[in-house]
């Protein structure tokens, strides 16, 4: 059963709120819409992504390649309506919270794209099964701050309280100066309800949503875009406004085209004695600021087996919560978590997409220093960038490892509780999702081995949360797991988390060696040909392969035994690499000792399977083998040595890094790049081993010890591992 909110008010609590805050219950005089109908889709599931200040046409891209296959069920995006712009703001060029001040209801331009280019966004998520949520700001229009600073993002002029052209489609709608609170001054009093509902929160202009008209202008603009298929709203300082004045906007909007229904609802509400959540949990989801204190927290400090038991947050059950280890607010204002902690929050992170309780929302953002204000990666005038993950720029959380394929687990559990609950002191908890999955979670800097008990069916499983279970190819990206005899054994990393689920179950079984498991030359060019083997004792086969890889792609061993995946890339042996021996891979498995076999080496990542040019290799069970990708067995690998001299001045608790576009130097990823010895102070040091030949682009940076980073400036630097080389450079 679907643990989704519903937006739908029911009649007898809407009449109940309208009673109340002491008005008349009218007819909700719904704007037209248009009659051509989506097609109707499913949703993927309940997961929903925040990815904070990307323009419409990155969220595109970002839905059909990593959101709808990774199983997201919902994208929240940032405020589209019309907002204010301004230059400078809190040591800030154009801030992030400019966009949560309104001067219309049009959508034609803002700092993230056009309407044509949000309409195309919302209908390529949905194509993916992801249901588009807008941030919507219904509280407030603009404030002190921001009066006189106009024309808005489209061009419409505003004072503080007259906005006179709220819609682009000539009906005349506007607001002014009656249509605010007649409060006209900021709350001052955080102790009275009305204060807290009716005055200015920090001097913005306080919308008369008691006024039946107003509150029809709101909902005619969040239909405005439910018409385009949004499924759903984020409402923000929903607190401020008062419960009958929501539930009667909320009755006026429209059906969801495509995903049908009504809109799912979530309001923004820091719950306390004189507001409580559960003031607004009838007409919708509550965002459960007490969860994400306690859960970071926990984290934090490695405390986690209390989280075993999980209480109702701030009086809110489960299905009434949204529930976030950090989000775009108290990243900045209360960082209990966030990226900056590196390992614990990403296991936070998977942890809330494991546990029932609640409906996760997970933040993804871009990296911001010390100023609280500082907007997104823009252009001089303020235009968002696109969004390039692994910049420097764009975090990206959702794609980190450890929680790349946890939507996927959380599909594949949905509808189960907890079982088989397993402590182990302070730091370390796990439990199964009835016999759907099981989850461990280590928050000690120590590695964790045990034997685990579950419900899954015996078999080998893909730990989605240290890679991604492709269900189009059966690839795993990530480490795998045999289960036998409803147990197995494992090691969870420090700081780390397994994971397991049944649709993500690697080879579905013990491979058949038959050729029916073979793939064909017209499927797989230069695949191999299966040989059957007798039976032999085991053997320890050791593979050390030199293979240059695209980031996200990995090396595996595939041949013609059943360890060896049996032709079938999904079973093959994974090759394991690190930024010191990269291009070097290794990996072992058990073979039939003195058997012959036949093998290739397979790049997989990015959506694709690519097998290496030639004819099978040969080997033999118990042995060690050598190999370099699409080179014959015996030719020695060429390679070049480099090494970095970087003269650069940096302050108590800085380290330098090499970071490029090459795997061995960290894909453009700061947290991967190549660390440089300080021993020769100012001069930085270090070096890798490449193949020769091999061209790449490299930049600079500094980290401190909390994670943040400093890309050096100007174009990027070049080099090309020809032979022995010595890079010396000066930080720009």
């Amino acid at each position: 059963m679907s643990r989704r909110p519903r937006a739908a008010v029911p009649a007898a609590a809407l009449a109940a709120a309208l009673a109340a805050g002491g008005l008349t219950a009218v007819a909700a005089a719904a704007e037209p819409r248009p009659a051509e109908a989506a097609a109707a889709v499913t949703a993927n599931g309940d997961a929903i992504v925040h990815l904070f200040q990307w323009r419409w046409s990155s969220v595109a891209q970002e839905c059909e390649s990593t959101l709808g296959p990774a199983g997201w069920g919902g994208v929240q995006v940032s405020p589209p309506q019309e907002h204010v712009v301004i230059p400078s703001a809190e040591g800030a060029g154009y801030p992030w919270w400019q966009d949560y001040q309104p001067v219309s209801y049009r959508l034609d331009r803002t700092r993230r794209g056009t309407r044509d280019e949000f309409a195309d966004m919302v209908r390529r998520c949905r194509d993916q099964g992801v249901k588009v949520y807008v941030d919507v700001v219904l509280n407030h229009m603009s404030g002190t701050g921001s009066a006189g600073n106009g024309p808005g993002s489209a061009g419409t002029p505003y004072t503080k309280y007259a906005y006179p052209n709220l819609f682009d489609d000539g009906s005349g709608d506007s607001y002014r100066y009656a249509d605010f609170a007649p409060c006209y001054h900021r709350i001052d009093n955080w102790g009275s309800k009305s204060e807290i509902q009716d005055c200015e929160l920090l001097d913005l202009a306080d919308l008369n949503t008691a006024d039946p008209e107003v509150r029809r202008k709101i909902a005619k603009y969040m239909n405005s875009v439910i018409d385009l298929g949004v499924a759903g709203f984020r409402v923000d300082a929903a607190k401020h406004v008062q419960e009958a004045h929501l539930a009667d906007i909320y009755s006026r909007l429209h059906d969801v085209p495509g995903f049908g229904g009504r809109p799912d609802i979530f309001q923004e509400v820091y719950g306390d004695s004189v507001i409580p959540y559960t003031a607004y949990a009838g007409m919708g989801a509550v965002t459960n600021f007490d969860y994400q204190r306690a859960v970071s927290s926990a984290f934090r400090d490695g405390n986690i087996s209390r989280l075993a038991s999980m209480p109702n947050h701030g009086g809110l059950t489960g299905a009434q919560s949204i529930t976030f280890v950090d989000n775009h607010d108290t990243q900045r204002s209360a960082p209990t978590l966030t990226y900056k902690n590196g390992d614990r929050y990403y296991l936070a992170d998977a942890f809330m997409l494991a546990h029932p309780y609640g409906r996760p929302q997970l933040m993804s953002s871009y990296a911001f220093g010390s100023v609280t204000a500082q907007g997104p990666p823009s252009t001089a005038d303020g235009t968002t960038k696109a969004t390039t993950c692994g910049d420097g720029q764009w975090i990206c959380e959702h794609r980190n490892p450890q929680v790349a394929g946890m939507p996927g687990f959380r599909n594949a559990v949905a509808g189960t509780g907890l079982a088989q609950v397993v402590t182990d002191g302070n730091g370390r908890l796990a439990f199964a999702r009835g016999d759907k999955g099981f989850a461990a979670f280590n928050a000690t800097d120590g590695a964790w081995s045990r034997a685990f008990a579950t419900g899954l069916p015996d078999g080998r499983y893909c730990d989605v949360a240290s890679g991604v279970y492709q269900r189009t190819t059966g690839i795993c990206t990530g480490d795998t797991v045999t289960v036998s005899g409803g147990g197995f054994t494992a090691t969870v990393p420090a700081n780390h988390a397994l994971a397991l689920h049944v649709d993500a179950r690697v080879g579905a079984g013990t491979p058949s060696p038959s050729p029916s498991a073979t793939p064909s030359a017209s499927t797989s060019p230069g695949g191999p040909t299966p040989t059957p083997t007798p039976t032999a004792p085991a053997g320890l086969t050791r593979f050390t392969v030199t293979a240059q890889t695209d980031y996200g792609q990995e090396v595996y061993v595939v041949g013609s035994l059943p360890q060896l995946g049996a032709w079938n890339p999904a079973g093959g042996v994974k090759l394991t690499t690190s930024t010191s021996s990269y291009p070097t891979w290794t990996g072992a498995v058990d073979l039939p000792a003195g058997t012959p076999f036949e093998w290739k080496l397979v790049k997989i990542g990015n959506g694709a399977v690519q097998w290496e040019n030639g004819p099978n290799r040969a080997g033999t069970g118990g042995t060690a083998v050598t190999a370099t990708w699409n080179q014959p067995s015996g030719t020695p690998p060429a390679s070049a040595t480099v090494d970095f001299r970087a003269t650069v001045n940096t302050v108590y608790g800085e380290s330098v890094y090499v970071v490029g576009d090459i795997p061995a130097l960290g894909g453009w990823d700061p947290a991967r790049g190549l660390p440089l010895s300080a021993a020769s102070y100012p001069v930085w040091t270090g070096g890798v081993t490449l193949p020769a030949g091999t061209p790449f682009a490299y930049k600079y940076v500094k980290r401190t010890a909390d994670g943040q980073v400093v890309w050096e400036s100007g174009a990027n630097r070049t080099a090309t591992a020809t032979g022995p080389v010595t890079l010396t450079d000066t930080w720009h």
